[in-house]
């Protein structure tokens, strides 16, 4: 398995953010960027907090799972009261 992948501080800088366009309008979401061979995702509450780097091929897995459902049992009906 290979070391904790991250971003140069030039990589950081010129990253440019995107999020759902179902977001939340108060702030509650994930953005998700990319750099040459990475995937980068922070809380867009915390911009200048950590910021959690992928490879592409490892964020097309979690899409995937996203998409067939893999991960539907994580949020309920109820959950979004708590937010």
């Amino acid at each position: 398995m290979s070391g904790k992948m991250t971003l140069s501080e030039s990589e950081r800088a010129s990253l440019a953010w995107c999020k759902a366009q179902q977001s939340t309008n108060n702030g509650q979401c994930v953005e998700i960027a990319s750099a040459a061979g990475k995937i980068a995702i922070r809380d867009s509450k915390d911009p200048d907090g950590p910021i959690l780097v992928y490879t592409p091929a490892e964020f097309s897995a979690f899409l995937t799972g996203a998409r067939n459902g893999e991960f539907d049992r994580l949020v309920s009906d109820r959950a979004h009261l708590f937010m």
